[in-house]
């Protein structure tokens, strides 16, 4: 009996050196103290949500930095330069301990796949859409007041139903693509069912040069609207338009000097056969920004940068200017500060959250022409 499980437990160890697996687990909390001018508030009277005023507030906020997240990620070796891979990540709140967000356990990735040296990496599951690739172009590394907040979120949503290609980089480029189905009757959405919506038909390009003084990027995406299958929003006038379906074009600068990342991106978003839009309810816009960061010592950061939106057809236009700064404390622990300020044209009511469009209490949006400032400070830990 002894010899018998001491062959199995040899025979166990030779077939896990052969494939040569592992597994690493990895994950991020983030945590900090923020103070918010320009807060909607209601009291009541108007309706639930209504917004009656603004005023000032301080809370304990989780993410504002970088999104709390845990995950799992393996690999193994099937040999002739071939690798199994896969990856399972959750975002949740540090606050609370709530999450992973939208009700998922692994709310951002899950994913199985094939990788290979020579001919790239190839994935099926549910990822980070491809309009995150802008992450590397932005001075704040997508932080909830940055890029995202004046395109509403449109810079970092998930994707599920998903097949992706990472090319292996070949003289400086690379190359990555990703369609996601719509997994019904209906080619780009639901067939024009409403009561069977499912998932709009999503997909895009994106094409990066990379060298020692610069990279530059070109991005190409598609949302399409899970009822109709269209790029815009079924409901007339809806404000969410360009910030939830339609095309976006993205082309972007990371310049390299010493001790000083220069940054500069132009970013569009469309959408297509929109009808009876009400004046007010932009159907496109156009964002640039341009930031830098210094180095200044090993640990110490200093950054930069200034965001602009402007939306068509009445929907005003908002820049925002902001400065902050990392330290670390260690390879893992690292304390963070930003201060920002949105300011908006007469008629827009962008925020400094990266929330839906609309001024009620829910969306923490000012009051149209009006303007937010915040300063936030906090702590982030990587394991």
């Amino acid at each position: 009996m002894k010899k018998a499980l001491l062959a199995a437990s040899l025979l166990t160890v030779g077939v896990a050196a052969h494939a040569q697996s592992s597994v690493t687990l990895y994950g991020r909390l983030d945590a900090g103290i923020e103070y918010m001018s320009g807060a909607p508030t209601s009291n009541g009277s108007a309706g639930p949500g209504v917004t009656t005023g603004s005023s000032n507030r301080f809370r304990a906020e989780s993410g504002d930095w970088g999104t709390s997240l845990w995950g799992m990620k393996g690999v193994e070796d099937l040999g002739g330069g071939n690798k199994a891979v896969f990856q399972l990540e959750g975002s949740f709140n540090t606050m609370t301990g709530q999450g992973p967000g939208n009700n998922g356990i692994f709310n951002r990735w899950a994913t199985v796949g094939i990788a290979n040296d020579q001919f790239g990496t190839l994935l099926l599951g549910r990822e980070l859409f491809i309009s995150n690739g802008v992450w590397d172009f932005d001075p704040f590394g997508q932080s909830n007041w940055s890029s995202a907040s004046l395109v509403r979120g449109r810079n970092w949503p998930q994707s599920s139903n998903n097949v992706s290609y990472q090319s292996p980089k070949i003289a400086g480029f690379d190359v990555y693509g990703q369609y996601a189905f719509s997994n019904t009757t209906g080619f780009n959405g639901s067939g024009g069912n409403p009561a069977t919506p499912g998932t709009g038909r999503e997909g895009g390009l994106q094409v990066t040069y990379t060298n020692s003084l610069f990279q530059i990027r070109g991005l190409y995406d598609e949302i399409r609207n899970n009822v109709n299958g269209g790029l815009g929003d079924t409901a007339a006038g809806s404000p969410n338009g360009p910030f939830n379906y339609g095309r976006e074009y993205f082309a972007g600068i990371n310049v390299f000097l010493g001790q000083f990342k220069i940054q500069a991106v132009y970013q569009a978003s469309r959408t297509s056969g929109e009808t009876n839009v009400p004046i007010g309810t932009p159907t496109t816009t156009d964002q640039e920004w341009g930031g830098v960061t210094w180095q200044a010592t090993p640990a110490a950061a200093l950054i930069a940068a200034v965001y602009h939106v402007n939306a068509n057809n009445g929907g005003g236009n908002a820049n925002i200017y902001t400065v902050g700064g990392s330290y670390n404390l260690s390879k893992r622990t690292l304390l963070d500060i930003q201060v920002a300020s949105a300011r908006n044209s007469k008629s827009a009511n962008f925020g400094l959250n990266a929330n839906a469009a609309g001024d009620t209490v829910s969306t923490d949006n000012p009051l149209p022409g009006h303007n937010q400032t915040g300063v936030y400070a906090g702590i982030q830990h990587s394991f």
